[in-house]
């Protein structure tokens, strides 16, 4: 199926990071839309790193976007903090409105399932799961907020707040790049970063897609956190995905690629996920 391809600015002059990519199938078949949020550690990654998976989507006659968002660099403590994950969220929030606009204005459902992987999927579970500005964030919505639907979620810290046993390459990004600030200094800062902080019973259903390879976020907390949504009646589900690693899911290649792939779909679909 031939898809349609374009780029949109959210600011005139063009602010770098703050644009997203859409793929729009020939004949959009899907009543749920798809919005994606790349992984980087909130200081690398392109939302063109979703362009193979989009593509396989727009066949399946899914409409699509992949979100950039302003990337952070590493701020001296003692300084006001640059780009941070509050930044990045309202990035995001303002994309998926826009997002919004292009489906009304072709007249689509606004049915939308979010993904995200690793940084993309810290800041996809805010924008699931947290109301617009409820994070500290600031935004400008041209929409009334439409709740997504459905997420999928993959190597997803649960919390901002320090875990036994962190590993302390993350520990030292979440500090440095998305809280801008040392824990020690505002824990209220991470506790505004933290999915765990809007577990309730109007949250969408969750996919957590967990690698087995894991190293960064222990798959254990999104274990407990799907029980806790399951305690409230919603059907959130969790995987393990043998032979992968943390942030496998960007391609299609390799089997384990493609089995998630089809998670995703089912899941999707409202079917559970084995």
């Amino acid at each position: 199926m031939k898809h349609e391809f374009r780029s949109f600015y959210l600011d005139s002059p063009l602010q770098p990071g703050r644009v997203f990519d859409l793929f729009l199938p020939e004949t959009a078949t899907r009543d749920t839309a798809l919005f994606f949020v790349h992984g980087g550690g909130w200081c690398a990654g392109s939302r063109t790193a979703y362009h193979a998976i989009m593509e396989r989507c727009s066949e399946l006659g899914y409409l699509c976007a992949s979100t950039d968002y302003r990337l952070a660099g590493p701020v001296r403590f003692a300084d006001a903090p640059g780009v941070t994950a509050f930044d990045q969220l309202r990035d995001i929030r303002e994309s998926y409105d826009r997002f919004v606009t292009c489906l009304k204005e072709r007249k689509r459902p606004l049915k939308i399932g979010v993904f995200g992987t690793s940084a993309g999927a810290h800041l996809a579970s805010l924008l699931l799961c947290a109301d617009p500005g409820e994070c500290g964030e600031t935004c400008i919505l041209r929409n009334e907020w439409v709740k997504p639907f459905r997420g999928v979620l993959q190597s997803t810290p649960v919390t901002f707040e320090p875990w036994e046993d962190i590993f302390p390459q993350i520990w030292g990004d979440m500090q440095i790049y998305a809280a801008g600030c040392r824990y020690k200094s505002d824990p209220a800062r991470f506790r505004a970063l933290s999915l765990r902080n809007y577990l309730r019973g109007d949250n969408p259903p969750l996919l957590f897609l967990e690698a087995e390879n894991e190293h960064m976020f222990p798959p254990a907390m999104t274990r407990e956190f799907v029980r806790e949504h399951n305690r409230m009646n919603i059907p959130s589900q969790w995987k393990i995905c043998r032979n992968a690693e943390h942030g496998f899911f960007y391609s299609l290649d390799r089997a384990v690629q493609r089995e998630a792939f089809q998670d995703i779909m089912r899941f999707l679909d409202g079917e559970t996920v084995s």
